[in-house]
């Protein structure tokens, strides 16, 4: 094994830095939540579809500020399919005609649109996926923490865990702090997010434990520092390459799955400095030691006794 002095960046050295700006983006993520609340979509509060076909492709905006400036209130325009195909969506209670109604403003607004369906759709479904997904959340952080306990040692399922909910938090909290619509894709990249996350947590933990079984020192900032370099290029390369195909998404994806793609684009790039200065950091305060990877041989009684 390299000497664990040679090492290309010394993270751990700037871990108190690290920590400052992960509670700062904690702080505000949590006053945002508590302040500004979620954004949420339909499938969460309810209200009207509709459904349009025109003629040629239309300029989203031009169409929401033409039925704002009628009277519609909240209102979300977004290609569905084919670019001449827009779903409008309303937080509002349906009412008999609104289809209707819709495609006269648009069509007096010098829009050749025709109308596809008209529909309320219900906060029912959508409360049970919150709940259902919220519940699988606290179980899968659960299963995350035994696993990582088995597999390594309970400060390491720690770590682990608390690095999740870092990432969460830290992108829901980005969505309240700017407005963005937050739905059903997006809660399942968030979902997506704590697999990622965990992904990258495991690999620098494994080089970690093997680290301090192979080497001769109990320094574990420099064990830390060294396995943390060893993955660096593995990380970068996997956050890398994932990001360019999100930016794709975001860029030519279309408005359906815009903030699916952004969520994951948070994700990727907190989970990768949670991987580097959360998780890895935190074994530090939490005191992880040789012996809690190496038991200490016991004495042998009888050996004791020979002469």
């Amino acid at each position: 094994m390299k000497s664990l002095t040679q090492r290309q960046f010394d993270f751990m050295g700037k871990r108190r830095i690290a920590f400052g700006i992960s509670v700062a983006m904690l702080l505000v993520s949590v006053v945002a939540m508590l302040t500004l609340g979620l954004n949420l979509g339909l499938d969460f509060t309810g209200g009207t579809l509709v459904e349009v076909r025109f003629s040629s492709a239309p300029a989203l905006e031009t169409v929401r500020q033409t039925l704002e400036a009628t009277g519609f209130q909240d209102v979300s325009v977004q290609t569905f399919g084919a670019s001449t195909e827009v779903l409008i969506r309303l937080q509002q209670a349906f009412e008999a005609g609104v289809g209707d109604q819709i495609v006269t403003l648009l069509q007096d607004a010098g829009h050749d649109v025709s109308l596809v369906r008209a529909e309320f759709v219900g906060a029912q479904v959508g409360d049970q996926l919150r709940d259902q997904s919220g519940m699988g959340m606290l179980v899968a952080l659960g299963i995350v923490m035994l696993y990582v306990a088995a597999r390594f040692q309970y400060k390491f399922a720690v770590g682990a865990l608390l690095a999740l909910l870092h990432d969460v938090i830290i992108v829901v909290g980005v969505f309240a702090l700017f407005g963005f619509e937050f739905d059903l894709t997006v809660l399942a990249a968030v979902l997506a997010v704590i697999g990622y996350s965990l992904n990258d947590t495991i690999v620098v933990y494994d080089r970690i434990r093997e680290n301090i079984r192979k080497s001769r020192i109990d320094d574990m900032p420099t064990i830390f520092n060294e396995s943390i370099n060893q993955t660096l290029s593995r990380t970068l390369a996997t956050s890398g390459t994932t990001l360019l195909v999100l930016l794709a998404l975001v860029t030519l994806g279309g408005d359906m799955i815009h903030y699916f793609a952004v969520a994951l684009i948070l994700g990727v790039v907190v989970g990768t400095f949670s991987s580097i200065y959360v998780s890895a950091a935190l074994l530090l305060p939490l005191n992880l030691q040789r012996e809690d990877l190496i038991p200490a041989k016991k004495e042998d009684p009888e050996a004791e006794e020979l002469p």
